[in-house]
């Protein structure tokens, strides 16, 4: 099973296999590069051939990519618009150079411009970002968001839409939180309300699209469109929608990858509690 964590590549992308690792996990989430930033220095061979090394010895199959928060693929602002672009290409670029499978990333902020606006302008950017790529293997995957603010892809339909409208969409996936789906009004909470949710899911955007899954417990109530992670099994959605989807058969070889606070600890406790929630069978 890929079961895992965000991990830090404070000292180098090389530690993050590392510490992956040392927590337990088969697979890890990374950014490319300090986050707050637009761009970075060029990775050198060393650098790459450092990860490389590092990942052979670890226990680490699967590795992803998280965009930075600053990208904003439909920004009305046309200077953010152009760096978001320009950053989202340089991210895809040293995470190919690296082997990762997928590249995650939350699909824009239309800033009161509207929706049918903002998901125009990310298929736009995405019609853009991909051209300038050709021949990558990394899949870009769409994550499902809680619909803070003016964000968009709180729905399954907007996540859909963008895809439709992007020329080589065979290069796009969906990445599934859920903490941020719940916060939009989707409830996992039961056996049949999951059903019925990843149903709708299938139905709306096909399981086959669904390339990696977020695991976070949300601070807040179902419909909140409030983006607040929490440990697994301390929030409002509990343990059993963590206890599904860890026996769903459909998501065995899915990345499975936690993003809750409080470190290091916070994560070896909740990988050891997701595990402990696989049945025998």
């Amino acid at each position: 099973m890929l079961l895992g964590a965000h991990v830090s590549i404070s000292g180098g992308l090389d530690k993050a296999p590392i510490r992956g690792t040392e927590l337990g996990c088969t697979a890890v989430q990374i950014f490319t590069k300090n986050q707050r930033q637009w761009l970075a220095k060029p990775l050198t061979q060393e650098e790459i051939d450092q990860y490389f090394l590092s990942l052979q010895k670890s226990s680490i199959a699967s590795v992803i990519a998280h965009s930075s928060y600053l990208i904003n693929l439909c920004s009305p602002d046309k200077n953010q618009l152009q760096k978001s672009r320009e950053s989202f290409i340089f991210e895809l670029e040293r995470a190919e150079k690296l082997g990762i499978q997928s590249y995650v990333f939350h699909p824009g902020s239309h800033k009161g411009n509207g929706e049918r606006y903002g998901i125009a302008l990310i298929a736009e950017s995405l019609n853009y970002v991909l051209d300038k790529c050709p021949g990558f293997k990394i899949k870009v995957l769409l994550e499902t968001t809680a619909g803070q603010g003016t964000s968009l892809g709180y729905r399954f339909e907007q996540l859909k839409q963008i895809i439709d409208l992007v020329e080589e969409n065979v290069r796009l996936g969906v990445c599934l939180d859920t903490c941020h789906i719940y916060a939009a009004g989707y409830d996992i909470r039961t056996v049949d309300s999951y059903e019925a949710v990843i149903n709708e899911f299938d139905h709306i955007i096909g399981l086959p699209e669904l390339r990696a899954i977020h695991l976070n417990d949300s601070k807040k109530p179902l419909g909140s469109r409030l983006d607040r992670h929490e440990q697994i099994g301390r929030g409002e959605l509990g343990i059993e929608p963590f206890r599904l989807i860890m026996n769903d058969a459909r998501f065995q070889n899915i990345p499975k990858i936690l993003e809750i606070p409080g470190g290091e600890e916070s994560y070896r406790h909740d990988l050891e509690l997701l595990k402990n929630l696989v049945e025998a069978g």
